[in-house]
């Protein structure tokens, strides 16, 4: 009888596994508009000033899934984030305050299940964190600007750096090159005459 429980237990196990462990199709993930950021004034991708808003005042600005991870160091599901197989060139932002991140061309295939690029925008883009939870020790990343949580970084990357910065991809927002070009000649297209 045992080892029948024990055969239906490991049946049970291969069936979910798969499901814990295959890259979502399709997935909408919530994050925040990446174009008016209307309800969270303290967006922005000019702005370099340090962030300082209580939780609470997060938690009524950020939708559940970005608070989750960003404010309270949560981790999303590997393989779900469209960002992470994302071949598009442009600049990636946090989420929460719109610091600038990571620039694409930094970004690799790392086969870990999120997003990850090999160096920040600028030394004060992220700030780095002891992390011993779990029983073990990592190095945490923060922004620079809003100090809310992105992922870990790594000493298993590729050259020129070595690092692999292994970030949650609900709390990056992305702007291709050429939507910024166009959002930036829109803006300054009256000052040219």
């Amino acid at each position: 009888m045992r080892r029948v429980l024990n055969f239906v237990l490991i049946l049970m196990v291969l069936a979910i596994q798969p499901a814990c462990t295959q890259p979502v199709k399709n997935q909408k993930i919530s994050t925040m508009d990446t174009v008016k950021k209307e309800n969270n004034p303290a967006y922005s991708h000019t702005d370099t000033t340090a962030v300082n808003l209580s939780d609470e005042q997060w938690k009524k600005i950020l939708p559940k899934d970005v608070y989750d991870i960003a404010r309270q160091k949560g981790t999303e599901r590997p393989f779900t984030s469209p960002l992470e197989t994302s071949k598009e060139i442009g600049t990636y932002y946090c989420a929460v305050c719109g610091n600038p991140l990571f620039r694409s061309d930094t970004k690799f295939e790392s086969g870990c299940g999120w997003p990850s690029f090999y160096e920040p925008i600028s030394k004060t883009s992220v700030i780095y964190l002891v992390d011993k939870s779990y029983g073990m020790t990592r190095t945490e990343v923060e922004c620079g600007r809003c100090k809310s949580h992105l992922g870990h970084v790594f000493q298993d990357g590729p050259p020129p750096t070595g690092l692999r910065y292994c970030i949650n991809g609900v709390v990056l927002d992305f702007e291709k090159a050429q939507d910024a070009q166009k959002k930036y000649d829109a803006e300054h297209k009256d000052s040219s005459k």
